[in-house]
């Protein structure tokens, strides 16, 4: 979908401390996938495809906290996803050193995402009498 000027104004009104690093999260984000957006929603900025995908917190930290809302749903293995508990999962990256070196993790997990939202494509022939 491209980048947002709503979530360009929020980086220039917050100016927080990762933004370096936040802005490359940004930017793998939405290379990953066409179909994801970005907005800004309850003070932070989000991404979503099919409803809310992640979104940054506690963005006064130095390092980026980004959490995956719905994330212990992701199939696959993902040795930076963490949290155990019955939804959200979270990536955190100190610097922009450590966004970069787990680039390709967090796009096959935008990857994972989208493909777990978007709906099976049904064959319409497959409910056609005398077929089964």
């Amino acid at each position: 979908m491209g980048k947002n000027p709503d979530v360009d104004a929020w980086f220039a009104a917050k100016r927080p401390r990762a933004e370096a690093a936040m802005q490359r999260v940004r930017e793998i984000i939405l290379a990953a996938d066409r179909r994801v957006e970005e907005l800004v929603q309850y003070g932070s900025v989000q991404f979503a495809f099919q409803g809310s995908m992640a979104s940054f917190v506690q963005t006064t930290d130095a390092r980026v906290n980004l959490m995956f809302h719905r994330g212990a749903r992701i199939k696959g293995a993902f040795p930076h996803l963490e949290g155990d508990g019955p939804s959200a999962r979270f990536m955190r990256f100190a610097d922009l050193f450590e966004v970069d070196d787990c680039a390709d993790e967090l796009t096959t997990i935008v990857h994972a995402w989208c493909s777990l939202m978007t709906p099976p494509v049904r064959d319409p022939g497959s409910d056609a009498p005398g077929r089964g």
